[in-house]
């Protein structure tokens, strides 16, 4: 693994600012967090890296307890712990995911908000949730430091990018912007740039509509002139347009060596459409010419972006930035490893709102390291589904009901 040319060099790529260090509002108070949140290797796994992990969530809880009024209570309530080993994690207070979408939770003034990313389309209640500079560029240096390890940055040649998501709105400023949109947007900037086509094409009215045979367009083109192609996006888009391709009688493709494709937001609202990941893959391997190991999936939340990408043996791992615990579903205690509840998940990167320990929807069971089969030291996770009686509107929803809507 390669460090690229330092920031500010004449041949410096354009990816190169994601690994500038950004400065951290308090250097004095949140010192381990910044030491922490710039450990460069992104699944690293010993006492020290616990050690830090450990003074960097006590900092950042003393931050949010001294300026947000929902943590300090919840913090107060459970007896205002802090940590003296990850061992403690489970006395650690948390807040839900869902809390933020019936709030707007900051811990620093307004004026220091560079974006607000919101979770949810055009109805139900979305997640609003406030970035400064140091928590959205301190995600980014993760996944920019993810994507290194994977291989994934830089290419021979320019790339037609190809984003089965929202494309951003022009000229919409800090306020409610998509996650998913946001995110899939700033990754195109791991390689050179030949084309980029999104599936959800924005209106002039400020909403979205699916182009299918756009996104067929954007593979014929690719396969023709032998450029790689990187796919990101949700998979029910992909499911489509692998479909339509069927329908228009296209004999399968085969994508240039270098292409990857990324997956994640799930098949919620879109379940009629689910595919085994096992046959999804196969798909993609047989009729776009991807090998397995190009193809991998992507958790991830507006509320808790950090980089989980799937190994090799496509199992999502938990990055050194992390850690991971699993709730039982009616007492909140934290459940042995291999047993499913509620995921909770802390990191101590984010100063603009209290969001370093989440409890999430999402139903999960946990595995030890060293597990897997494959030769990354950390914990992974297996995603069972989202708890609840009616869903929770995000990303994948939308996307999903203007699939629908197309269909």
């Amino acid at each position: 693994m390669t460090s690229p040319p330092a920031a500010g060099s004449d041949d410096a790529p354009p990816w190169q600012r994601f690994f500038t260090p950004p400065a951290i509002p308090d250097p004095a108070a949140l010192a381990a967090v910044e030491r922490f949140c710039g450990l460069p290797d992104p699944y690293r796994a010993d006492a020290a890296a616990d050690a830090l992990f450990v003074e960097a969530t006590n900092e950042i809880v003393r931050w949010h307890a001294g300026r947000s009024a929902v943590f300090r209570g919840a913090w107060s309530a459970a007896g205002s712990p802090l940590l003296r080993t990850v061992h403690d994690l489970p006395a650690l207070p948390f807040l839900h995911a869902n809390l933020f979408k019936q709030h707007y939770l900051a811990s620093v003034d307004e004026r220091e908000v560079e974006v607000v990313l919101s979770s949810s389309g055009t109805t139900g209640a979305p997640s609003r949730m406030p970035y400064d500079a140091w928590s959205m560029r301190a995600f980014q240096r993760m996944d920019a430091r993810a994507f290194e390890f994977n291989g994934w940055i830089g290419s021979p040649g320019a790339v037609d990018y190809l984003i089965f998501g929202f494309e951003p709105r022009p000229n919409a400023g800090r306020e409610a912007q998509r996650g998913a949109s946001y995110g899939l947007d700033y990754i195109c900037s791991f390689a050179p740039v030949r084309s980029v086509t999104y599936a959800l094409r924005a209106t002039g009215a400020g909403d979205h509509e699916p182009d299918l045979f756009g996104c067929v367009d954007a593979l014929l083109r690719a396969a023709d002139a032998g450029t790689p192609a990187r796919l990101f996006g949700f998979p029910a888009y992909l499911v489509s347009t692998l479909d339509l391709l069927e329908r228009l009688g296209q004999s399968p493709l085969k994508l240039a060596p270098g292409s990857l494709v990324l997956l994640g937001g799930g098949w919620k609202g879109d379940e009629d459409r689910r595919v085994d990941k096992d046959v999804l893959y196969r798909r993609i391997e047989d009729e776009l010419g991807v090998p397995p190991d190009r193809i991998r999936d992507i958790w991830g939340s507006v509320e808790h972006p950090l980089p989980y990408y799937e190994c090799p043996d496509h199992r999502f791992h938990v990055p050194t930035w992390a850690r991971l615990l699993v709730r039982d579903v009616r007492t909140l205690d934290v459940v042995p490893d291999g047993e499913p509840g509620f995921l909770q998940l802390v990191s101590p990167y984010v100063t603009s709102a209290p969001a370093h320990s989440m409890l999430m929807p999402d139903l999960v069971s946990r595995h030890p390291a060293g597990t897997c089969g494959c030769d990354l030291p950390t914990p992974w996770f297996t995603v069972h589904g989202r708890a609840g009686t009616s869903r929770n509107r995000n990303c994948a929803v939308a996307a999903s009901e203007l699939l629908g809507a197309g269909r």
